[in-house]
């Protein structure tokens, strides 16, 4: 049951995904591009997903999850190092790729080979960070 609900959760969100131009790398880049052609639409998308998710957190808190498990804890609210790395790392693939992880996997299917070369740095990015993040918190300790 749980599968059904996170594949069916998964479809939504891939097709909102679809639905708000999100999957579209020139459509992103114009979004970051705000001394040329600036397109301000995908403000709009950031919104329809802070909005709910505010939300989320406001019904989730002191509840469990009725498939099991548990919710996430709520971000951290303090700037840290590892959240200014890590923005300034995604920031700077978004500009150079157009996509971010959910995007990418959306668009994966139509993408061509650069898509597929985009998963790969992603997946090898994702396996690296583990083992980076305990090194860079051993020698800055």
């Amino acid at each position: 049951m749980r599968r059904l609900f996170a594949a069916l959760a998964g479809g939504v969100f891939g097709t909102g995904l679809m639905v708000s131009g999100m999957v579209d790398t020139a459509k992103v880049r114009g979004w970051l591009d705000i001394f040329g052609a600036w397109d301000p639409t995908l403000a709009f998308v950031m919104g329809g997903a802070i909005a709910p998710m505010a939300v989320a957190w406001f019904f989730t808190r002191g509840r469990t999850p009725r498939l099991g498990g548990s919710f996430p804890p709520p971000p951290e609210q303090r700037l840290g190092r590892p959240l200014i790395v890590g923005s300034v790392l995604f920031g700077m693939g978004w500009g150079l790729a157009g996509l971010c992880p959910g995007p990418a996997l959306a668009s994966a299917s139509f993408n061509g080979a650069q898509g597929l070369v985009f998963l790969a740095a992603m997946a090898l990015g994702m396996y690296a960070a583990p083992p980076v993040r305990a090194r860079l918190s051993e020698t800055h300790a």
